[in-house]
């Protein structure tokens, strides 16, 4: 038989391990490459951070009301503030009536802003007679000889003058008539109180409606069935006002703009006025004592 050689050796099988995972980089590379995520706030923490600024507005929110309510306010600080209203309240109220009267002449005719401001005029230059008769007056009492024979005379004369206003002395003098004509019974008591108190700033000094005196303490009243009360007396159309006064002025007083004439008008009235050199008020009242008015004493 022939000679067999030495047989290689085969090789010996490498130990079988575990199998390394196929398709899977080595671990420390991939931990490097992707960050681990942030551990999420707790939910409680969270909530704190979210309520702190609320319970940080209550807080100042009492603190406020505690340094506010109750006021800690002195007696000097109270007037001042009081004082403060009542100047700011009078400024509002100047100031919507100044706004009022201007947009009313805004729409004025030429002639009726030219009426208008003769009217002031003519009542300056009342007031300013009045003021000379008065100091006159006076000039006569401080340099007469005989004051007391004065001081009566003034004293006559002044009785006089307020039986006039006080409607127990008859009154003559230039004036105006002015006749409202009120077929549909539209006027009523204040359109006539109006027109008394357009006719008294004017300057009228004696004044009659039909057949009653007009005085202080003259009312108007509606009545029921239609028609006006004057002091109790019932006062049928057509409403006929005897005015002593200049007529200068008390004409254009009437008929200004928004004033009685086009107030009577838009009731479907119709008012007329006639200047006149003289007028005569010969209604009286009958003078009554007064009841709870006493004297004051200086």
């Amino acid at each position: 038989m022939p000679e067999q050689g030495p047989k290689e050796s085969e090789p010996e099988p490498e130990p079988k391990g575990e199998p390394e995972p196929k398709g899977e980089p080595d671990a420390e590379p991939a931990a490097a490459s992707t960050p681990a995520p942030e551990p999420e706030p707790e939910p409680v923490a969270a909530e704190i951070a979210e309520e702190s600024p609320v319970a940080d507005r209550d807080s100042g929110r009492r603190r406020l009301k505690g340094a506010l309510w109750p006021p800690r306010l002195s007696r000097g600080q109270l007037v001042v503030a009081l004082l403060l209203f009542s100047l700011g309240l009078g400024l509002a109220i100047q100031v919507r009536s100044t706004n009022d009267h201007h947009s009313q002449l805004r729409g004025a005719r030429q002639e009726d802003l030219v009426r208008i401001l003769d009217e002031l005029d003519s009542r300056q230059q009342r007031l300013q007679q009045e003021k000379a008769e008065l100091e006159q007056s006076l000039a006569k009492l401080e340099n007469s000889s005989n004051q007391a024979k004065e001081a009566q005379e003034q004293t006559r004369k002044k009785v006089t003058e307020l039986g006039v206003l006080a409607g127990t002395v008859k009154a003559t003098g230039p004036g105006i008539v002015l006749t409202v004509d009120d077929p549909q019974g539209q006027v009523k008591a204040d359109m006539l109180l109006d027109t008394l108190q357009e006719l008294r700033a004017a300057g009228a000094e004696a004044i009659q409606i039909n057949d009653v005196r007009v005085v202080v303490n003259t009312y108007f009243t509606d009545q029921s069935g239609g028609g006006v009360q004057i002091d109790g007396k019932k006062v049928s159309q057509p409403y006929r006002f005897t005015v002593v006064g200049n007529p200068q002025d008390l004409t254009p007083a009437l008929n200004i703009p928004g004033g009685v004439v086009r107030t009577l008008e838009s009731n479907q009235a119709r008012a007329t006025i006639t200047q006149q050199q003289k007028v005569v008020v010969d209604a009286l009242v009958d003078p009554k004592t007064p009841q709870y008015a006493k004297p004051a004493s200086k």
